[in-house]
């Protein structure tokens, strides 16, 4: 009996084998790239007695053909047992990520994954999909519900500010409409980087909109107020504090870095799950950053428009937003690397103490830009050539740092998702797709053969790379028992996606929710 989802050389269906033989190598159900991809498929899994792998049709119950699945094997005799009486799964150890914690095995023991109750993952896919897992409660439902509305209300309430300086430019200020385009173009270029840094593991949409707005509007109108408040106070004990090289050199640095940093230690406390690590932290200080660039340059280009027309505006435009669009955004990823290296171990005063480093590189560099921009600032071509210079080593340092971190995330998925597999709840081979970018295109393309599958692998890999970020807090300690009963919820959370797509690649008319009992 042939089988036409299983085709064999030139196209021809495979005749399916006697019960009990396996399925030849080429019929298997997962992307066919050749052998560099083989260790992305999920590996050939037993079927009822130690054959091949099993590719049955499900039946009106989910069973292949109307007849219960195959059961899962009892390990041989001698070999480890896990639970429920089968194998335990491969064992494999992962390589260590930079600008981690080194993980090691009393961290492990200590917190220990709860083993895969249905059994090793190497088990028939369609076997698991019937397991009866236990129904868990989201254990973050209520602060997550309250994260969101929280986040609504700030991101409401600065996005109206923000409405109403874009309003007040277009009017008041000098070839207003035309200033706002311009100061749009470097911000647009740094949200497009951002948005590629980050998809890895993608952050919130809200709390990305709120660390943009955090610089364009409350950072922009915190640094007013404490400069109006520092050159005041400055003055009644005798002190003019109000030229330009005591403003530039000193206040500057000091009030703008600080309002924009201060909302990085906001989300980390308040929000930790979202903050797990220095991708993160570049992330969010990048997009804070660019708002309050934004911002600052509606003002500069403004005032160059007034004083010299034209010429002065695109002059202006091309200093700030051409040749050091990226400086604002360099400034605050120092805070946020800071920070993102201290919240992988643990400790929220550590975190927070961890931020003045940052906040002092960030005022360093700050400042080393203003000085030197007030030196050269007479020296014609000279002083141009050494701008562009410090502007890129500055910028070079934003774009290396991204790089290096975002190629650090993917080893750093492997090792946590590593732990996993070694409990039973996913393959080896799935820890390679889901946790390399060869490997979830790879993943990608495969579901997208079946109708209904690729969303579901989209799911899959976003749960994935949260279980990473899950299991790297608890080997921290951080969150105690209550972060290791979201594991384990995310972990349940896993399983039924997987086994929703499995069932759709299945049955290739597409999953029909009448058989789900």
């Amino acid at each position: 009996m042939s089988d036409p989802r299983y085709p064999g050389p030139q196209g021809q269906p495979h005749q399916r084998p006697p019960h009990g033989q396996p399925f030849p190598q080429q019929g298997h159900p997962y992307p066919q790239q050749g052998p560099a991809h083989d260790r992305f498929r999920p590996q050939p899994q037993p079927g009822p007695h130690g054959s091949g792998p099993v590719h049955q049709q499900p039946g009106p119950h989910g069973h292949p053909h109307g007849r219960p699945f195959p059961p899962q094997q009892p390990a041989p005799h001698g070999q480890p047992v896990g639970p429920g009486g089968y194998g335990q799964p491969e064992q494999r150890a992962y390589a260590q990520p930079r600008f981690s914690p080194t993980v090691t095995q009393e961290m492990r023991m200590r917190a220990q994954v709860q083993p895969h109750a249905g059994g090793p993952a190497e088990q028939p896919w369609v076997t698991q999909a019937i397991q009866r897992q236990p129904q868990l409660a989201n254990p973050t439902e209520g602060a997550d519900l309250a994260r969101t509305i929280v986040s609504i209300g700030l991101v409401g309430l600065l996005g109206l500010g923000l409405l109403l300086i874009l309003g007040f430019s277009a009017v008041l200020l000098p070839a207003g409409p035309i200033v706002i385009l311009l100061a749009a173009i470097p911000l647009l270029f740094i949200m497009l980087m951002v948005w590629w840094f980050d998809r890895w593991k993608p952050q919130p949409i809200l709390l990305l909109v709120a660390c943009l707005l955090w610089g364009a509007v409350a950072s922009i109108i915190m640094t007013l107020v404490a400069q109006v408040i520092g050159i005041t106070a400055l003055a009644l004990v005798g002190i003019d504090a109000s030229g330009d090289v005591l403003g530039a050199v000193v206040f500057a640095p000091l009030f703008e870095e600080s309002t924009k940093g201060v909302f990085l230690v906001v989300i980390v406390l308040a929000a930790r799950k979202y903050f797990e690590g220095p991708l993160d932290g570049w992330v969010y200080g990048s997009l804070i950053g660019a708002g309050f660039a934004f911002t600052e340059n509606l003002l500069y280009l403004s005032s160059s428009f007034e004083e010299a027309a034209l010429g002065g505006l695109a002059m202006t435009f091309v200093m700030r937003g051409v040749m050091s669009p990226l400086l604002h955004s360099t400034f605050v990823i120092c805070h946020g690397l800071s920070i993102g290296f201290a919240a992988r171990r643990g400790q929220w005063w550590l975190v927070v103490l961890m931020w003045f480093p940052g906040l002092i590189a960030g005022m360093f560099l700050h400042a080393l830009w203003n000085g030197t921009a007030t030196i050269v600032g007479s020296l014609g071509l000279l002083g141009l050539v050494i701008m562009i210079g410090l502007s890129a080593i500055m910028s070079g340092f934003w774009l290396g740092s991204g790089l290096l971190l975002r190629r650090n995330e993917s080893i750093h998925t492997r090792q946590s998702l590593g732990d996993y597999a070694n409990a039973g709840w996913l393959t080896h081979g799935e820890v390679d797709m889901l946790g390399t970018w060869k490997g979830r295109r790879a993943g990608k393309r495969w579901a997208n053969q079946y109708p209904g599958a690729l969303p579901e692998m989209r799911r899959l890999i976003r749960k994935s790379a949260d279980l990473a970020s899950i299991r790297t807090r608890v080997l921290a300690g951080v969150g105690g028992e209550k972060e290791r009963q979201v594991e384990k919820y995310e972990l349940d959370q896993f399983v039924k996606i997987r086994t929703t797509m499995m069932r759709r690649v299945q049955q290739p008319q597409g999953f029909n929710p009448a058989m789900r009992r």
